[in-house]
């Protein structure tokens, strides 16, 4: 399963797309940890309290996760999620 990165995690992980083995029973919960034993670092950036930070965006496949199941929500090897931090501009 692959992480897509943007904007400051992708610079704190220096690389933009990281894969990662997951159980077949796995979610996005579980995907995460798999991220983070690779790069421990950017756990305090995309958690607080066990709870994804409010100012992050995580999509599985392009679909914001938190309509789904949140970190419950069930991943497959096949997935891409992504994580990135509010777009703005004009």
């Amino acid at each position: 399963m692959d992480w897509k990165l943007f904007a400051n995690l992708a610079e704190e992980a220096g690389e933009k797309r990281v894969s990662v083995d997951l159980d077949p029973d796995a979610t996005v919960a579980d995907a995460l940890n798999a991220l983070f034993a690779v790069h421990p670092e950017l756990e305090d950036h995309v958690l607080e309290d066990g709870d994804l930070v409010s100012h992050l965006n995580l999509l599985k496949n392009g679909e914001d996760v938190s309509n789904e199941g949140g970190l419950e929500t069930p991943v497959s090897s096949n997935d891409e999620l992504a994580l990135f931090p509010p777009v703005s501009g004009g």
